[in-house]
């Protein structure tokens, strides 16, 4: 059986690989802002509010289902939404170095919560089923220097990926400690991914491309 990750996310794709599996990537071409705003806007008429990490779950969702669209069968297809809640906001990837600056200042010191929405759809007959959960996890901070965040915004990284910070890679000396998953901070929470495919009756050995020792 086949696995397809819904995600243009690198570390993503890389853990997966490192975990035995050897998915094919497939980018979606949802719009993430429509999809937010018209789900906000939906829950604010009823007198309901959109968490954290229901949006990461619906994005999740909407890659996910828009992937599994395209035709695909005989396969898995796993979507993943990542989003930083800090102080009660919630941010994914900044706009511009400037906003990188100024969100590592607020970030410097504190702690977020990193949740990542994970869809997983069984593709393989007309009836398509699918499984998702959020997960979350705590990240502490460094207190940071004015010129250290020049210098890690300089680098481009933190424009990349959500929450303007990696923990895998050059923003790995920043964060000074985890509660929870590490690899959900990464982008894909492989303990989640194994519970989602047992939901849907499966195991993660059927799904992996090699044995790793």
């Amino acid at each position: 059986m086949h696995l397809i990750l819904a995600s243009a996310s690198p570390a993503r794709l890389e853990t997966l690989r490192r975990a035995g599996f050897d998915p094919t990537v497939i980018v979606s071409d949802v719009d993430e802002d429509a999809v937010l705003a018209r789900t906000r806007e939906e829950a604010g008429a009823s007198g309901g509010a959109l968490s954290p990490a229901d949006a990461v779950l619906l994005l999740a969702r909407a890659k996910g289902e828009a992937v599994a669209g395209t035709g695909v069968s005989d396969a898995l297809v796993l979507a993943c939404d990542s989003m930083l809640e800090l102080d009660g906001e919630v941010y994914g990837k900044p706009e511009s170095s400037e906003a990188a600056r100024e969100r590592w200042r607020a970030m410097r010191g504190g702690e977020g919560r990193l949740h990542t929405g994970h869809w997983l759809i069984d593709a393989r007959s007309s009836t398509p089923r699918a499984v998702g959960r959020t997960a979350s996890t705590l990240v502490r901070f460094a207190d940071l220097t004015d010129a250290e965040i020049d210098e890690y915004v300089a680098t481009g990284e933190p424009l990349r990926v959500a929450g303007a910070f990696t923990v895998d890679g050059l923003g790995g000396p920043y964060v000074t400690g985890i509660e929870g998953d590490f690899h959900n901070v990464v982008g894909v929470s492989l303990p989640l991914v194994r519970e989602l495919v047992g939901e849907l009756g499966l195991t993660l050995g059927e799904l992996r491309s090699t044995p790793r020792l």
